[in-house]
């Protein structure tokens, strides 16, 4: 277990820079998540931290020690690719112990360690077969016992789920957050699926276009996102984020598209001001009386029903967990709860404090 730390860390390629100056400080034994779109530069960075690019500019420690230029060997990190990358040839044994084997550790410890890391990962009746019989989850769990074999300072992960399907996908998040509070040890996880990084982070890094757009806990991130983008990227179904002008009595938003939105008390914002107000699908309620919304679309998806309304042209996502008696054009009222509102600045798109 190490703490991790990337301190004004740049990269480009030629004249083109794809990581800006990031900051970011990791906890012994915390599980931080690189999330954003494709392109924001999160895979840059942790093959930067692995060793597998060189820095440009900035510096990365673990446990202090400045390895910015060190060989990815004496970085004492192990990485898990989305590929998976397991020898054909080999067996799951084989394949889980062949790091050791080319450090020169004994059989006895190979041994000792491929079985310790079996178990765990729930293994050892696979040890003798080779990856072409193995399924996909069950190849992801040997990619991560040959990485914890090493028993190394800091996991890396990029994107190890991507392969899977569905139902495969939220087995695997639960056993790689089972296997972190086993193993205590420091994870980076890369990914674009921002689900996998709410369920399964203690910090969260937003990352855009080479830049941290923000640090925090899921929850943070999610209940006080920092701007429209962090709005709009954390959250399924994304955040509503509606333009317009506080109401001159500062209890409503009159939308640019047309329509009002009415809330239960007064915004904190100014008479007439223009601002982006986010509301999160959860929190916009059908009640007797509000706002004048129109039903377009309903989705049931099972647990939750997904709602597509329309204000005078302005489009509104709303997510009921209840199964509610709804038709496609049918008018219904909307009550927006006003603590549950954001707003954002028009001009930089950053959140104004107090909302």
């Amino acid at each position: 277990m190490a703490p991790l730390t990337i301190q004004q860390a740049t990269k480009s390629f030629g004249e083109v820079q794809v990581l800006h100056g990031i900051d970011i400080s990791i906890d012994d034994g915390e599980f931080v998540v690189l999330v954003g779109p494709s392109g924001c530069g999160k895979s840059t960075l942790l093959r930067l931290i692995a060793g597998l690019e060189d820095i440009s500019t900035g510096s990365i420690l673990i446990d202090g020690r400045d390895i910015s230029r060190s060989h990815p060997k004496d970085r004492d990190i192990a990485m898990v690719f989305q590929s998976y990358a397991l020898y054909p040839h080999m067996t799951v044994a084989e394949n889980m112990g062949f790091s050791l084997r080319m450090r020169g550790a004994t059989m006895d410890e190979q041994h000792r360690k491929v079985h310790e890391a079996a178990g765990i990962l729930d293994l050892e009746p696979l040890l003798d077969r080779y990856p072409r019989q193995l399924s996909g989850g069950q190849r992801q769990r040997v990619a991560m016992g040959r990485a914890i074999v090493r028993d190394p300072k800091v996991f890396l992960f990029d994107e190890p789920l991507s392969n899977l399907d569905a139902k495969l996908r939220v087995q695997m998040r639960a056993e790689i957050r089972s296997l972190h509070k086993s193993l205590e040890t420091t994870i980076v996880y890369v990914t674009h699926d921002q689900i996998e990084a709410m369920t399964m982070a203690d910090k969260i890094v937003v990352m855009r276009g080479g830049y941290v757009e923000q640090i925090g806990s899921p929850m943070a991130v999610y209940d006080a996102p920092a701007n429209v983008f962090v709005a709009g990227f954390i959250g399924s179904p994304a955040m509503n984020l509606l333009k317009g002008r506080i109401g001159s009595d500062r209890q409503s938003f009159d939308l640019d598209a047309g329509g009002v939105l009415q809330f239960d008390s007064v915004l904190n914002a100014r008479p007439h001001q223009p601002v982006i107000l986010g509301v999160r699908p959860e929190y916009v309620k059908i009640s007797d009386g509000g706002s004048a919304a129109v039903v377009k679309l309903i989705e049931p998806t099972g647990a939750d029903l997904h709602v597509m309304l329309d204000i005078a042209g302005t489009k509104l996502t709303a997510v009921y967990h209840e199964r509610l008696t709804l038709e496609e054009g049918q008018e219904v009222r909307l009550a927006i709860p006003t603590d549950h509102v954001h707003l954002f600045d028009p001009e930089n798109e950053t959140r104004i404090v107090g909302n």
